[in-house]
């Protein structure tokens, strides 16, 4: 989500690398809770993978189908 638990969130359901970048930057993603997992997932991208995604391991089947989570893209 971008603007966590404000009256504003947005929820993400694709980005792009960039993207992830960006609102990592702008401090939507917290030390302590999303950021190690964006930084993982930007990492993984920019090292040559296809897509990241984020989600709950108890969900995995419909995280890899895109049903629920975030997928981050390269560019």
């Amino acid at each position: 989500m971008l603007n966590y638990r404000k009256p504003n969130q947005i929820p993400i359901d694709t980005m792009t690398v960039s993207e992830a970048e960006k609102y990592y930057k702008e401090g939507h993603f917290p030390p302590g809770s999303m950021g190690p997992k964006i930084l993982a997932c930007i990492r993984f991208i920019k090292w040559g993978g296809k897509r990241g995604i984020i989600g709950h391991l108890e969900k995995a089947t419909e995280a890899l189908e895109g049903r629920i989570g975030t997928i981050i893209l390269p560019d």
